[in-house]
């Protein structure tokens, strides 16, 4: 009976590295850059990915000595659990797994939209099901196979990526030929009046939510860690890898889009990758880039059904969700939890009837607010954790992976988090977010905590 609620280690490192960095490469860098580009302009996205990637540095520091000390599916959940509180725990678990069943529909969703480059007549929401169908396919198979077909996703999309990044800087250094478009002067667009901060400094806070679901992914790492075959060596070295890779390849891209692509022009209709492939003017260049923007998006919905599966596991397997959830089969999927998983995330499927380009900016700054809930989590738990170890007479000294500068660290990483999630008032298209969203962190965490202690006193 107990077989039927395990699950099975059958990742290894190279997959490991690859969900973290697919879950990274997908709809928040593709397609929302254009639309963070067009209100802060190149210089202030430049700097709002360079603030966001220096927080995404510190949450994983705290998740690595977390998850070193203490590897298990769920995670940080389990950690607000165990050094927070129970209702910490919940609430911080529950939103998450909000953030990823919302995250794998607005894939689904921009992957339809971005079919519509070659076929207009067609809606986008059968493209959405069709991807749909795939990606539960993938899951559903076995870890194994999830693992392999992700581990080749992510590795399309860096090759491409990279690609790009070797071919905008030619364009900027005048080797490749721009058609159509007037050659501005070397890194103008950045330094230009209109390029620094065409409307202040508000974009940049509000851009932050935005900025925070772009390098949402890198925190799969810590929910691997159950089923991967040797977390002591393997996390440690994928979390490296994944902090410097990342940045390499969010700041690398923003700087080749912001040199080559005015601001007035970069929206969330059109991704600015493909934008800026016209202007190079490389036959059939777009549609290629169109290709690999597609597979990123499929490969986020893979790591994103995987991600809100494993979360609701480990929330049934905590005694926080019902127990039908906990159940898992013979090649190691618990399948009920990623039946519910998937029927959610369809009903986001919904935006790309009515309103496409208006509610899928929306959801993803609901998705943003889930990752800060769950970056919130990790670096709150990791202050604790260590302040415990400390008090029960560990030797900090003798932690496989810890973090340093404690607690300067997690404490300027809360600080950061908490000025993203403010910036959600600036916006008044994103407020009902923070409205809503706020809330609900509060009543989840309360709530879950007064019925915990009812319960243990009965």
């Amino acid at each position: 009976m107990e077989q039927q609620y395990q699950l099975k280690r059958s990742i290894k490192s190279r997959h490991m590295f690859m969900i973290s960095l697919g879950g990274v490469i997908g709809t928040g860098f593709f397609l929302s850059t254009g639309n963070i580009m067009h209100e802060a302009g190149p210089f202030g996205t430049l700097l709002a990915y360079l603030v966001g990637g220096l927080t995404m540095f510190l949450v994983m520091m705290c998740l690595g000595e977390l998850a070193v000390h203490s590897p298990t599916t769920g995670s940080f959940h389990e950690y607000a659990t165990r050094f927070i509180s129970p209702g910490a725990g919940f609430a911080v678990g529950i939103i998450y797994w909000l953030n990823w069943v919302v995250t794998v529909g607005s894939e689904f969703t921009a992957v339809g939209l971005l079919m519509q480059r070659w076929f207009p007549d067609i809606s986008v929401w059968i493209w959405s099901v069709i991807f749909g169908v795939i990606i539960f396919a993938f899951n559903a198979f076995s870890v194994k196979f999830f693992a392999e077909s992700e581990f080749w996703f992510a590795s399309l999309k860096i090759i491409l990526v990279l690609v790009f990044i070797v071919l905008g800087a030619a364009a900027i250094f005048g080797i490749v030929p721009i058609t159509g478009h007037e050659q501005a002067p070397l890194f103008s667009n950045f330094m230009s009046e209109d390029g620094l901060l065409p409307h202040g400094v508000a974009p940049i806070l509000i851009a932050m939510v935005s900025i925070s679901f772009a390098f949402a992914g890198t925190e799969l790492i810590g929910i691997t860690a159950g089923e991967s075959e040797n977390p002591g060596k393997d996390i440690p070295r994928s979390i490296k890898n994944i902090i410097w890779r990342t940045l390499f390849f969010f700041v690398g891209a923003v700087i080749v889009l912001g040199a080559l692509l005015p601001w007035q022009d970069a929206s969330v209709s059109e991704s600015p990758f493909v934008t800026v492939f016209d202007m190079i003017g490389i036959p059939y260049a777009a549609d290629i880039m169109n290709i690999v923007i597609i597979t990123a998006l499929i490969s986020v919905a893979n790591s994103g059904l995987y991600a809100s599966t494993r979360m609701l596991w480990s929330l049934a397997n905590e005694g926080m969700a019902p127990k039908m959830f906990l159940k898992v089969n013979k090649r190691g999927i618990p399948m009920p939890a990623l039946i519910i998983c998937m029927l959610i995330s369809c009903l986001c499927l919904l935006s790309s009837i009515y309103a496409p380009t208006t509610v899928y900016v929306m959801l993803v700054a609901i998705a943003g607010f889930g990752c800060v809930v769950g970056w919130m989590g990790i670096v709150g738990a990791q202050y604790m954790f260590r302040r415990k170890y400390i008090r029960d007479g560990g030797d900090v000294k003798k932690l496989a992976f810890r973090v340093p500068l404690y607690p300067l660290m997690p404490i300027v990483a809360f600080v950061l988090l908490t000025i993203f999630t403010l910036g959600l008032l600036l916006d008044p298209s994103q407020r009902s977010v923070f409205y809503f969203g706020v809330p609900a962190l509060i009543i989840s965490w309360v709530g879950f905590d007064m019925y915990y202690r009812k319960k243990s006193h009965a």
